[in-house]
């Protein structure tokens, strides 16, 4: 198994040099030269396994330039006690031929947990591999989730540092608390004034500015990135739609080789491109529904076949969706293109200078045969919550109240009644105070007290990372600009560069 960059295809890597590289050096992301395929024989034989066996068997497809006993190790490593299911990322039936796949089980309470949980064994033994004896550099822009994931995810990691950049106002209060009360010796964080796609922006650029990678180098460090723009962090999200398809057929709800329809609450698209994958493997997904909030950038690029982030930007009460970035997108598009780098290069500029590109009609053709946009806005989550829980007696977080509301919608226009798995992204007391307000309970009260709240409310549990959090210290205040002398410098202070 190779893999190529989306805007350099004459690159030739192994999985162990994308995974440590993180990003193509001339900015582009690894994509596989082909996806290994699923028969049905291999299907039926995923059923009766773990989800750990599961993970094992189509990661090592993957990653060829690991032995079994390395995958199995990390997949042995990742999904454990950890995690407060046994299932790991179970399936939940919502109502009939509407299931919901909960991958929020881990210890972050969010969908992030199932590929970061697993990324630093990847990188452990990627390092190993191609660059020993150096120290990793873990650099994270997030808007929300991701953040901490990834620092619970390394955390204390041999020959690791991790530095994460948020949003200062582009969080949920519960987010934020996560990140600057991070334990470890090997972290840091940083809040920055502006928006997810500023710092998204910043952590790019930081990747290839031949200074900093200069200072890295003279001090024995390189960059590698836990955001989705890391092969290592996008392929373990193939695993759990696999999954999924297989807790289905052996609940009796599909037969092997049935179609199903997978809806998915996403942003930068990392999490509905691990779907797309999953199909190109022989997976029988039909139609694949990005779900989108207030900040519909997707919805209109699926409607018009234009990229355009010429808009404004909306905080909204799904904040992990708050993007006009997709960065994972170009991945999508480079095997649209039939591997144009060139052209998908030639986008990605069009972007970078003019905020905007549009696909070619036969790529327009190609999109729409596998994808389906739609969006939901905060008043339509809102009510979305409410009547789910009163009808279901199912709590939904924001996110998943947003693929929800988009699936109702494309059920009632197309009639399509294909059984479908909805992808539910976090734990509803991520976001206690939009889920209180949804039920009709707004409260001023404390952080925890509101969590006290819901639980009276709803009468389900708090998970225990999130209510430890009161007890936790404060670590980390900084705040920097979102141009690129203030990110530099701030990474340089971090890392006490020379």
């Amino acid at each position: 198994m190779r893999y190529t960059s989306t805007r350099n295809n004459s690159i030739r890597v192994t999985a162990a040099q994308a995974i440590a590289g993180g990003i193509s050096p001339e900015g582009g992301l690894y994509v596989p030269m082909e996806f290994p395929q699923l028969t049905a024989e291999d299907i039926q034989n995923l059923v009766p396994l773990s989800y750990r066996e599961r993970a094992t068997r189509v990661l090592s497809r993957y990653l060829g330039d690991f032995t079994e006993e390395e995958v199995a190790a990390c997949c042995t490593a990742a999904y454990g006690e950890r995690f407060d299911s046994a299932a790991v990322a179970p399936v939940v039936k919502l109502d009939e031929g509407c299931h919901v796949l909960e991958l929020w089980h881990g210890p972050t309470c969010a969908f992030k947990d199932m590929a970061l949980q697993i990324l630093p064994h990847l990188m452990r033994v990627s390092v190993e591999k191609t660059a020993p004896g150096q120290q990793i550099v873990i650099l994270v822009a997030t808007s929300g989730d991701t953040g901490k994931a990834a620092l619970e995810g390394f955390r204390d990691a041999p020959n690791t540092r991790i530095l994460v950049f948020y949003p200062v106002d582009g969080v949920s209060e519960m987010q934020r608390l996560q990140m600057i009360t991070q334990e470890g010796d090997n972290v840091g964080v940083c809040a920055i004034r502006g928006n997810f796609d500023d710092a998204q922006t910043g952590v790019k650029a930081l990747f290839t500015d031949s200074d900093v990678i200069a200072a890295l180098e003279r001090n024995g460090m390189r960059f590698s990135s836990a955001n989705s723009i890391n092969w290592g962090r996008l392929v373990p999200q193939i695993v759990y739609y696999i999954s999924a398809y297989c807790d289905l057929v052996a609940a009796g709800t599909v037969a092997v080789g049935d179609a199903i329809n997978v809806v998915v609450p996403t942003g930068n698209f990392g999490n509905i491109l691990a779907a797309y994958y999953a199909k190109q493997m022989g997976l029988p997904i039909a139609k694949l529904v990005c779900a989108s909030n207030r900040n519909r950038v997707l919805t209109d690029f699926f409607e018009s076949g234009v990229y355009d982030c010429n808009r404004p930007f909306f905080t909204t009460t799904s904040p992990s969706m708050d993007i006009l970035v997709s960065s994972n997108l170009e991945r999508l598009l480079y095997h649209l293109s039939g591997e144009n780098s060139e052209e998908i290069a030639a986008m990605m500029n069009s972007l970078k200078t003019e905020r905007k590109y549009s696909v070619s009609p036969e790529m327009k053709v190609q999109i729409d045969a596998h994808f389906v946009g739609g969006s939901a806005d905060d008043a339509r989550v809102a009510k979305t919550i409410k009547q789910v829980f009163e009808e279901k007696g199912y709590l939904l977080d924001t996110h998943t109240a947003v693929a929800v509301a988009v699936y109702e919608d494309y059920r009632a226009a197309t009639g399509d009644t294909t059984p479908t798995v909805i992808a539910s992204t976090a734990n509803p007391y991520k976001f206690t105070p939009s889920i209180l307000a949804a039920l009709g309970c707004e409260s001023e009260a404390a952080p925890y007290d509101q969590m006290q709240e819901l639980c009276d409310k709803a009468g389900c549990s708090i998970p225990e990372p999130l209510a430890s959090l009161n007890v936790k210290r404060v670590r980390f205040t900084d705040v920097c600009n979102n141009d690129t002398a203030g990110m530099q410098e701030t990474v340089y202070r971090m890392l006490e560069l020379r």
